[in-house]
């Protein structure tokens, strides 16, 4: 349990050189996809433009199922798009 834990931790360490770390959660958080919240998606998108873990937040992201938000850089609805893209590219390299 503990090395669980421990790994879990060590993994995570990436969130400590966060920008958005500083920022208010709510801004990547939009109520819905449209109208104000696209202002509020492009926001939180400059927030990640200028973080150096992008990539690893993104991979937590996907790899842990966070279905709402923006991380990464990426909005809900561009996570959902890359996990079918995914999908479609393990399902025909099985064949």
């Amino acid at each position: 349990m503990a090395r669980t834990m421990q790994k879990e931790c060590t993994t995570m360490d990436w969130r400590h050189k966060a920008v958005c770390r500083d920022e208010d959660p709510e801004l990547f958080f939009p109520v819905g996809n449209s109208g104000p919240a696209l202002a509020q998606i492009a926001d939180a998108k400059l927030v990640c433009n200028r973080c150096p873990v992008t990539t690893e937040c993104l991979t937590w992201a996907l790899e842990s199922g966070q279905d709402a938000g923006v991380w990464g850089g990426l909005s809900e609805d561009e996570r959902r798009a890359l996990k079918r893209r995914n999908a479609r590219a393990r399902a025909r390299s099985a064949v």
